[in-house]
C-alpha cells in the first residue's frame, strides 16, 4: 500500500516544465483516440496545430478566440493566487455581454466613441456586479465560492437565454432568439482588412502584462501571493483579507464581463445565445497551463485558441464531432493537475514510513 506524503520542496523546473509534459501526454492520448476514430494522428495533427496559422484569416480567427480566452484567464490566475477558487468566469462573461447588449440596443443614435465606452464600461460594470455575489455570500456567511460560483454560472445562462427570447430580441427578427445588430457607433471594428479580429486582443494583452508586473512587482502583487501561500503569515502582518478578496474578484469579473461585452460589440455583433462556447471554463485550464502567471497567460491563451480553431478546422477536414475540444481541454486539464499533485506530494510505501519507527524502538531497547 501506498500513502501519500508532501515533498519537503517543490522543483521550480519541474513547475515550469509541466505544461509541456500535460501537452505531450494529452497529444498522445489523442493519438490513440484519432486512431480508434479511423483518422490519421499526423493529418489530426497537421489541422489542430498547423492549419490556425496557416493564412491570415485563421490567424484572425486564432486571435479572436484568444482574447476572452486570456481576460478570464488573466483574473482567474489572479484570484488562484490568493487560494480563491473563482470558477464564475463563464457567468460573469454571460452577464457582461448582456448588459452590454441591453446598452447597445437601447442607447440613443450617436456618433463618436461615447456609446462604444458605455456598451464596454457596462459590460464590466455587470461582470463585477456578478462576481460580488459570491464574494459577499463567502465574506458574510462563509459559503464555498466555487459552489456559489458554479451556480452563478447557469443562472447567468439562464438570464441570457431569458434576454433574447424576451427583452432584447429583435422584433424584426423573425422570432430568432437574438438581439438586433448594434449600431456602428458600439462596434468594435476589425483590426485588418481580413478577418474579425479587434482592439480586444491588444487590450487583453495589455492587462495581461501589467497584471505581471501588479503581481510580482507591487506590494499588491506580493500581499496577494502571501495570502495564497500562507493566510496565517498574511494576517499576522496586517494584510487586509478582506480588501484582497474583494479586490481580486472584482477585478476577475470585471474583465471576464469585458471578455463578454468585447464579443458582442466585436466579432458577433450582436447578443445570441451561443456568445460564449465556454471560455469561462476554459480558462480554467489555461490559467493553470499558464502556471497562474497572468504574462504567461498570453501563450497558454494562444494554445488553447489554436484548440478551438483546430475543432472547427476538424470538422470541415476530417468530419469530426465539435465534443473533440472538450476532450482534448479535459484530457490537458487532468494532466495538469496530476503534474501538480506530483511536484507537490509524492507515493510513500507504508512499510518505509514504518520503519524509522521501528528503528528508533529497537534503539531505545539496547540503549535500555
Amino acid at each position: 500500500m501506498l500513502n501519500v506524503q508532501p515533498r519537503l520542496e517543490s522543483s521550480k523546473l519541474m513547475m515550469w516544465l509541466s505544461p509541456f509534459i500535460a501537452v505531450t501526454l494529452t497529444l498522445a492520448v489523442s493519438s490513440v483516440l484519432f486512431v480508434w476514430l479511423d483518422v490519421s494522428p499526423l493529418k489530426a495533427f497537421q489541422v489542430f496545430v498547423m492549419m490556425p496559422f496557416s493564412d491570415s484569416y485563421n490567424l484572425g480567427e486564432l486571435l479572436v478566440k484568444s482574447a476572452p480566452l486570456m481576460l478570464c484567464a488573466v483574473g482567474l490566475a489572479l484570484c488562484y493566487r490568493a487560494n480563491i477558487w473563482n470558477i464564475g468566469a463563464e457567468g460573469q462573461l454571460l452577464i457582461g455581454a448582456v448588459a452590454a447588449s441591453a446598452v447597445a440596443v437601447n442607447a440613443d443614435d450617436t456618433s463618436g466613441i461615447g456609446m462604444l465606452l458605455a456598451t464596454l464600461i457596462a459590460g464590466m460594470a455587470a461582470g463585477a456586479g456578478w462576481a460580488a455575489i459570491p464574494t459577499w455570500l463567502n465574506r458574510r456567511f462563509h459559503t464555498n465560492i466555487i459552489l456559489t460560483t458554479i451556480m452563478l454560472n447557469y443562472i447567468g445562462l439562464y438570464v441570457l437565454l431569458w434576454a433574447v427570447h424576451g427583452p432584447l430580441r429583435d422584433p424584426q427578427g423573425f422570432g430568432f432568439p437574438e438581439s438586433q445588430m448594434f449600431a456602428d457607433a458600439a462596434l468594435l471594428h476589425p483590426l485588418f482588412d481580413s478577418g474579425r479580429a479587434s482592439s480586444s486582443i491588444i487590450v487583453a494583452v495589455v492587462i495581461a502584462m501589467v497584471s505581471g508586473v501588479v503581481l510580482f512587482k507591487t506590494l499588491p502583487g506580493f500581499q496577494l501571493r502571501v495570502l495564497g501561500s500562507e493566510r496565517a503569515a498574511a494576517k499576522y502582518a496586517g494584510f487586509s483579507e478582506h480588501r484582497l478578496v474583494w479586490g481580486v474578484m472584482l477585478f476577475a469579473g470585471a474583465l471576464a464581463g469585458f471578455a463578454g461585452a468585447a464579443e458582442v460589440a466585436g466579432p458577433i455583433g450582436q447578443l445570441v445565445p451561443s456568445v460564449s462556447p465556454g471560455y469561462g471554463y476554459a480558462a480554467i485550464i489555461v490559467a493553470y497551463l499558464g502556471r497562474l502567471n497572468p504574462i504567461s497567460v498570453i501563450v497558454a491563451s494562444l494554445f488553447m485558441g489554436a484548440l478551438y480553431m483546430g475543432s472547427d478546422l476538424a470538422q470541415i477536414e476530417l468530419g469530426l464531432p465539435t465534443a473533440v475540444t472538450g476532450l482534448f481541454q479535459g484530457t490537458l486539464l487532468f494532466f495538469l493537475l496530476a503534474c501538480d499533485f506530483l511536484i507537490h506530494y509524492r507515493f510513500v510505501p507504508k512499510s518505509a514510513l514504518r520503519a524509522p519507527a521501528q528503528t528508533t524502538l529497537v534503539d531505545e531497547k539496547g540503549a535500555a
